[in-house]
């Protein structure tokens, strides 16, 4: 959502979100809209008097293994913070929440209440991606039939609820700007209570979501664009925080931009940091990168193998419509990108605009779409789009998938030109119908390419692609029955799992199928969708090997008793039911010691093409205690169609006593994968 304050079923301007409002009086929250405090902090009484309401039984919950209670937090403070995964604010304040975590980690619990706007967000499964793919660490309840939200008076997505140690609500915000607000309040109630002797420090370890994600090549794959020319496909690999850059036609991973590393960092592929890119766009040999959540333009020179900033702070611009010049004009979460005779396109999520940035004098500002969130056709300022997420052309003009109006909107190149819908109607219209123009229903649509004349369209929360001609707004579901499904095949039986970007590279279009971890194509001659499996995907694994540099999974195994002199170690893997190894990618292995006077690799580390098992690694043992460190990286695919491929990375730390007296001089381990 973006300013406008959604109540179910009607829309109104708030005249200033960053409104703190003061419960303490009725019931249903009928307090007045400002906080009325005297010249004296100390007159202001942090405590509420109006009784939380708890939550309802019987709701999933997601980031804790059971079902909590507001009873079980007296003592704590809570922050409720309703909110739904589309929502663009909703991503803002997510860095302000963790900030109020850290400061208060021992009086304060914030609880997610996912209340959610589309249908799809309804799932507890999507949700649960949803936490994985932002990184929240606090507990999450589905709300979803609003139940939660309805007993708080909710009416705007964010919207945040404070409640002090005795279960009573203190204080309301909805918007944006939650740092500022709620750090000087949470800090007055943690003291007034402390003097009542009724904080609890006792610290509250919650069960969360990533400790059991599976580990896959691509994290949420964002946008993707092709080098025709140099043939070569650029994927923004989202939750990697780099670019990933395949080769045409076989897919071999040529290299990777970035560190891998969350940050806003210039200089080599290797050294430079990214926070969740999502569009790319490639001009000869310089690629636009969307640095999202850095709210920044990046610059990467193919050719020298350097990133540069382009435009924006590294911090979301605050103020609306304020243009600049480089690093010194702040942005508000770039998604898409696209270029045109030396400008840069900018599907400016945020503020719900078009920008431009000229490459040449590096001045940046609003193009099209006035800041107001909602679907207005007209002239290109005072126009309104709606969290704007993927930007196309036909070289005439731009087509724009609208997500929070569900519509592909068409944008004039011309700047004395105007703002069309295509389809779509309005902030509350959404869902899976394909037809002619007004009739058309697209569901939170991401990615959007123009190819022969039409426009493919991934209707992201309706898992498909859409065929739409930009003339007649006549709209076909062309891949997708709208279930969630990682299947390949003909296009009728097909699915995909929230598709986001599209380019088409000759006969094929490639999706970046975003829940699915995987990249997805789609054979336009064929009429067959089929998976990309990358080769030497083994650079896609987690840089940094060896004793002092490990990402993975860590198993400690018992002691094992072996005879000193030359003999090896025996690995055994074995994979869940239903999975095979990636005959694409070879298996890396490295055995390390802990103490080399003890026991030496003879084979320090090596990949492994279509490994056999067990594997017989050489080892010399010497007397004494230590510990081998065996480090795998492992891919796997599901065995019928390997349109699922997983990556481990692994280290069995082995305790190996070798002595002098007689028997064994092979120490075997097995060890059985588990998703």
């Amino acid at each position: 959502m973006g300013a406008v304050a959604y109540f179910m079923g009607a829309t109104v301007r708030l005249v200033r979100l960053c409104i703190l409002v003061f419960l303490g009086t009725a019931p249903g929250f009928t307090a007045p809209l400002y906080a009325q405090e005297s010249s004296s902090m100390s007159e202001v009484l942090y405590a509420g008097k109006v009784n939380a309401p708890d939550f309802p039984t019987g709701l999933d919950w997601l980031n804790t293994d059971r079902p909590l209670s507001l009873k079980e937090f007296r003592g704590k403070v809570v922050l409720l913070d309703f909110w739904t995964f589309c929502c663009i604010n909703c991503m803002h304040v997510l860095p302000d929440l963790k900030r109020l975590e850290q400061k208060y980690a021992r009086e304060l619990v914030v609880i997610g209440v996912h209340s959610a706007k589309f249908t799809t967000e309804r799932g507890t499964e999507n949700i649960r991606e949803a936490i994985l793919r932002y990184d929240i660490d606090h507990p999450v309840v589905n709300d979803r039939d609003f139940a939660v939200w309805n007993s708080y008076g909710a009416n705007a997505w964010p919207t945040f609820v404070l409640i002090d140690p005795d279960g009573r609500v203190v204080a309301r915000h909805s918007g944006e700007g939650v740092y500022e607000l709620f750090v000087r309040v949470i800090g007055s109630v943690v003291e007034e209570f402390d003097r009542k002797g009724r904080v609890d420090r006792t610290a509250r370890v919650f069960a969360m979501e990533k400790s059991r994600a599976r580990r896959s090549l691509f994290s949420y794959p964002g946008k993707i664009a092709a080098d025709h020319a140099g043939k070569r496909l650029f994927i923004t690999d989202s939750n990697h925080h780099r670019i990933v850059v395949l080769s045409l036609p076989d897919h071999t991973v040529l290299t990777l931009i970035g560190s891998g590393r969350e940050g806003l960092r210039d200089g080599s592929f290797e050294e430079a940091e990214f926070n969740r890119p999502q569009g790319v766009c490639v001009v000869g040999e310089a690629l636009y990168v969307a640095d999202t959540e850095n709210h920044a333009i990046r610059k990467v020179d193919l050719a020298s193998g350097t990133i540069v900033t382009l435009a924006g702070t590294g911090r979301q611009a605050q103020v609306r419509n304020e243009a600049g010049r480089g690093t010194s004009v702040a942005l508000n979460s770039p998604w898409d990108l696209l270029e045109n005779d030396g400008i840069l396109y900018i599907a400016m999520a945020g503020p719900h605009q078009i920008w431009t940035l000229d490459l040449r004098t590096l001045e940046a500002k609003p193009y099209a779409g006035s800041g107001r969130e909602d679907i207005i056709d007209g002239r290109l300022q005072p126009a309104a789009l709606a969290q704007p997420s993927g930007i196309a052309t036909d070289g005439k003009v731009l087509y724009v998938a609208d997500s929070e109006v569900s519509a592909v909107r068409s944008v004039d190149l011309l700047p004395t030109g105007e703002v069309r819908t295509i389809v779509g109607q309005g902030l509350f219209e959404f869902g899976d119908r394909d037809g002619k123009r007004s009739s058309v229903r697209l569901q939170h649509p991401i990615g959007i390419v123009f190819h022969g004349g039409a426009l493919y369209v991934a209707d992201t929360y309706n898992n498909k692609i859409k065929r739409i001609d930009p003339v007649t707004g006549f709209t076909s579901s062309l891949i997708g029955d709208g279930k969630v499904g990682s299947q390949d095949g003909p296009v009728a039986d097909a699915r995909l799992n929230e598709p986001n970007g599209l380019v088409v590279v000759g006969e094929r279009m490639y999706i970046t199928d975003t829940n699915n971890h995987v990249i997805r194509f789609y054979d336009f001659d064929r009429g067959v969708v089929g998976t990309v499996k990358p080769r030497l995907a083994e650079k896609l694994a987690p840089r940094g090997r060896g004793p002092g540099a490990f990402a993975g999974t860590v198993t400690h195994l018992p002691v094992q008793e072996v005879r000193e002199g030359r003999g090896s170690l025996r690995i055994a893997l074995s994979l869940p039911d239903g999975y095979a190894w990636n005959s694409m990618a070879p298996f890396y292995v490295g055995v390390f010691s802990a103490d080399s006077a003890v026991a030496v690799p003879l084979e320090g580390e090596k990949n492994i093409d279509a490994p056999a098992f067990p594997l017989e690694i050489p080892v010399v043992y010497r007397q004494g205690l230590t510990s081998l460190l065996v480090d795998l990286i492992v891919y796997y695919c599901e065995a019928k169609s390997e349109s699922v491929c997983l990556v481990k990375q692994i280290r069995l730390e082995i305790p190996v006593r070798a002595g002098k007296e007689s028997g064994d001089r092979v120490v075997t381990v097995e060890y059985r994968l588990e998703n």
